[in-house]
């Protein structure tokens, strides 16, 4: 196994507990158990690595009292549970996705204090537990993820499919990795790489402060594993794009002119002309002062190249090392990732309802267990025998003894009607994906033929998903629905080949229309996704007459309303350049605005997947 997954690996080995771990997204998969074993053989030898199952107790967990040695010592004797034993080890979690918040807390405590508190059994003590964590998220969708507060606390975020192909790149040997281990603690980092590193992090949008932290740690394991005392700008580069890319939340601002650049500080050189060019013209011609000592060694010390060149590049370096950190953590954004930044559409800050499998419902017969409530098993709905028993379990003496007093014998389990419980399901809706295509004007053979390509794209998709697509054309004065919702796809090229463009554009219409279609779709328990192709600008009002000033205020009612009905929106402005109109309707409609002026099908299919979760 080679390329970032081997280095993640790699680096990991070196500092496992000072990198706290990797959240590795993957399914039950040979890849996975490859990059496992790879991880422990890089490990040394004699280091524990254990795996820890989701339904692991307590007393497993953390400890607890050991009651055959407690009786045989005549005192309390603790456990030792899994974090101790595991103490300067690695722990694999086994389907972290499924994970509760108290538990996540758990690790997340063992993680930050390198100990684990036992207050439990009549016992008070706490054990060392220094150690990393690999927590394997096993997740079909977005909606189904690690806890944020546990994901945060591990530097590494590895996405690794089943079909996943090795990637070229360099290979570790255990003994380079324990040499590194070796030479960790004497690898130095310069205030100039850990500014550029923080600058990236802030610029990129990540508010967590471990990001950083994790970044600086990663660069000196990196300098570590190539045989370097210090940090170099290659390790810094290592640093941004295994570490601050996957958490970037938006994409960096753009940078300034380079004609801007360059002029400032010759303005600033230049003397003023005004009455105070006098007095800022003396320094110069002043002696120099003592405190620049440095400066005029530069000047004098000609034999002294390397010197001379070091001293020239000082001052430029904490800029131009942000600058190549930024642009290397930019380029190792994921594809699907930088689709949502583009749209600003954060993959944590998705609401319940948007997820490539659609809403969730609750259902009481079939669908994902989600726990049980206390109720009679009617209709069909499945009893919980196990949290059955867990309420009738704290009654069972008393219950033993009323039973023998009335009835004079006695049973197993007594398990009365009160303690009955039922299971709980949640069933995944279906999603539907509405275009809706401005068909009006010269440009609309172009719009036409990227809805056509996306909504094939997404089509490829929909036999493993379920999803369905429809597509809503409006040019004239109407809108009319081409392609109702399928998951056909030769169905889908036959009712977009012959469809005509131009026309005026009846905006307003439209939205009405496509609002329509996703509540219809809603009261079929479906997920609707609108994807609006325009440029904003209508001229044709509700009523079918022909005006601009009627038809942005129809549109922008009409607008209003869709945001109030809670229907998830993209609205891609088609124009040759963004439009002011585009974008106040994406605001007032509560849509997601993505500028896309000469997007292609593969293009408007990753921005579409974004909004729909499927990123």
């Amino acid at each position: 196994m080679q390329g970032d997954a081997a280095t993640i690996a790699a680096l990991f080995a070196v500092d496992p507990v000072g990198l706290g771990g990797v959240a590795l997204r993957s399914p039950a998969c040979e890849n996975r158990d490859q990059w496992l074993a790879l991880l422990k053989s890089l490990l040394p030898p004699q280091t524990p690595f254990r795996r820890v199952p989701l339904n692991i107790n307590d007393t497993a967990l953390l400890g607890g009292l050991d009651l055959g040695a407690t009786l045989q010592a005549g005192k309390r004797i603790a456990l030792r549970g899994l974090l101790s034993q595991a103490d300067g080890g690695v722990l694999v979690l086994a389907m972290a996705e499924r994970m509760s918040l108290s538990s996540a807390a758990r690790f997340g405590s063992v993680l930050d204090t390198g100990m684990v508190a036992l207050q439990r059994d009549g016992l008070d003590t706490s054990a060392k537990a220094s150690l990393g964590l690999v927590a394997l998220d096993e997740g079909a969708s977005d909606d189904e993820q690690m806890p944020a507060g546990l994901a945060d606390r591990l530097a590494f975020r590895l996405l690794m499919g089943a079909q996943d192909e090795d990637e070229e790149g360099p290979e570790w040997t255990p003994q380079e990795v324990l040499k590194a281990r070796e030479r960790l603690s004497q690898v130095t980092i310069g205030d100039e790489a850990v500014q550029a590193l923080c600058a990236a992090a802030l610029a990129l949008g990540i508010d967590s402060l471990r990001a950083s932290v994790f970044a600086v740690r990663v660069a000196r394991a990196a300098a570590a594993l190539a045989g370097s005392s210090t940090v170099e700008e290659e390790h810094t580069g290592v640093a941004a794009r295994l570490v601050l890319a996957p958490r970037a939340t938006r994409l960096p601002p753009a940078a300034p002119p380079e004609n801007e650049a360059q002029d400032t500080p010759e303005d600033t050189k230049a003397p003023p002309e005004n009455s105070d060019s006098d007095n800022k013209s003396e320094p110069p011609e002043s002696p120099p002062e003592p405190d620049t000592p440095d400066a005029e060694n530069k000047d004098e010390s000609n034999a002294d190249n390397d010197q001379e060149e070091a001293q020239d590049e000082d001052p430029d370096l904490p800029e131009n090392l942000a600058e190549l950190v930024l642009e290397a953590a930019q380029a190792a954004i994921p594809s699907g990732l930088l689709a949502s930044l583009k749209i600003g559409k954060l993959q944590r800050a998705k609401t319940p309802t948007s997820g490539s499998v659609g809403a969730l419902q609750k259902n009481a017969l079939r669908g994902r267990p989600v726990g049980a409530r206390k109720g009679e098993p009617r209709a069909g709905q499945r009893i919980n025998v196990l949290e059955t028993l867990r309420a009738a379990a704290p009654w069972q003496k008393l219950r033993q003894r009323q039973l023998t007093q009335i009835e004079g014998q006695k049973q197993r389990i007594v398990v009365r009607k009160e303690d009955f419980h039922v299971t709980r399901f949640r069933q995944s809706g279906q999603t539907t994906t509405v275009f809706v295509v401005d068909a009006s004007g010269s440009s609309a053979l172009n719009r036409l033929a990227e809805a056509k390509g996306a909504v094939e794209l997404l089509l490829a998709d929909c036999y493993v998903r379920r999803d369905s697509v429809a597509v809503l054309a409006f040019r004239g004065q109407t809108a009319e629905l081409i392609l109702p919702p399928t998951r056909s796809l030769a169905r889908a090229k036959r009712s977009l080949a012959g469809l005509p463009g131009g026309g005026g554009t009846p905006l307003a219409h439209a939205i009405d229309a496509s609002m329509l279609l996703a509540e219809q779709l809603r009261k079929k328990g479906e997920t609707p996704i609108v994807v609006l192709l325009t440029d904003g600008k209508g001229n044709i009002a509700r009523d079918g007459r022909p005006g601009r000033a009627q038809a942005a205020t129809d549109a922008l009612a009409a607008a209003t309303e869709m945001r109030l009905r809670g229907i998830s929106t993209l609205l891609v402005d088609t124009a040759p350049q963004a439009q002011d109109a585009a974008k106040n309707l994406a605001k007032v409609m509560g849509a997601q605005y993505l500028a896309l002026p000469y997007a292609g099908a593969n293009s408007l299919n990753q921005a579409v997947r974004a909004v729909a979760g499927r990123s």
